[in-house]
């Protein structure tokens, strides 16, 4: 979750024309397959101004109204273990400590935060969004907005309410060899790979061991996420409208 990663700077809107026709030939041209992610955020940020511009009711609320009424948590002990990326969950901290660091991530990891918030954690995605706007050096409201309100499944384009990321299958599946987990928490430096997503897993003696030990290096999980996840889906469920 580095390298090859898109990066759009909100510096203005560009010229209507040129910016796409550039990255239009840059798709065929050899060795420029990150023209094509480039592209679509780019189209992205235009959809979501085309509708913060249409619907400015979404500064302030959910777009879709059978959503408006989930009964969130909001534990601001949670929000900020959130925050300074201390939940316990390695990707998300990760993630966290490198947004406080350098005021920017990869749009893979804003989604597994954002999820982890809204759903895992039951806060308001309202909180998290105007977090990432004082917080990221390309902070886009309308964007900004938009991402939030999809991954809450609040959204024009949501993921559905359902769709909840598990944090450990997220952190396994893109950054397997716990490359970036190790970057940004230093202290699951010598964390086995295959525990590095998970460090829980690790008994009494390997966490000594990997100069980890739970509760004192780094925290344990703030929540379960089985448990977070069936809790989500019943909240969204009795807060939902027709």
């Amino acid at each position: 979750m580095g390298a090859g990663t898109v990066r759009i700077v909100a510096v203005g809107p560009g010229d209507p024309e040129s910016v796409p026709a550039a990255a239009l030939a840059a798709l065929s041209a050899a060795g420029r397959p990150g023209a094509a992610r480039w592209l679509n955020e780019l189209l992205w940020r235009d959809f979501y101004i085309h509708i913060l511009a249409h619907f400015p009711a979404v500064a302030r609320q959910s777009f879709r109204p059978a959503t408006r009424a989930v009964g969130w948590r909001n534990d601001p002990a949670e929000f900020d273990a959130w925050r300074a990326g201390q939940t316990g969950y390695p990707v998300v901290d990760a993630a966290m400590r490198q947004l406080a660091a350098s005021g920017w991530m990869h749009n893979r990891v804003r989604m597994i935060v954002a999820s982890f918030l809204v759903k895992d954690l039951l806060i308001d995605w309202r909180w998290g969004e105007r977090w990432f706007m004082r917080q990221l050096v390309d902070g886009d409201p309308a964007a900004n907005n938009g991402g939030w309100q999809w991954a809450a499944g609040t959204g024009t384009d949501a993921a559905p309410y359902f769709r909840v990321f598990n944090p450990v299958t997220q952190g396994r599946k893109f950054d397997p060899d716990g490359v970036y987990v190790r970057r940004w928490l230093p202290e699951l430096a010598a964390v086995p790979t295959a525990t590095i997503h998970a460090p829980w897993q690790l008994s009494a003696a390997q966490q000594r061991a990997a100069g980890c030990v739970l509760g004192r290096d780094y925290p344990t999980p703030i929540v379960d996420h089985a448990l977070a996840r069936e809790r989500a889906l019943a909240a969204y469920r009795a807060g939902a409208t027709v």
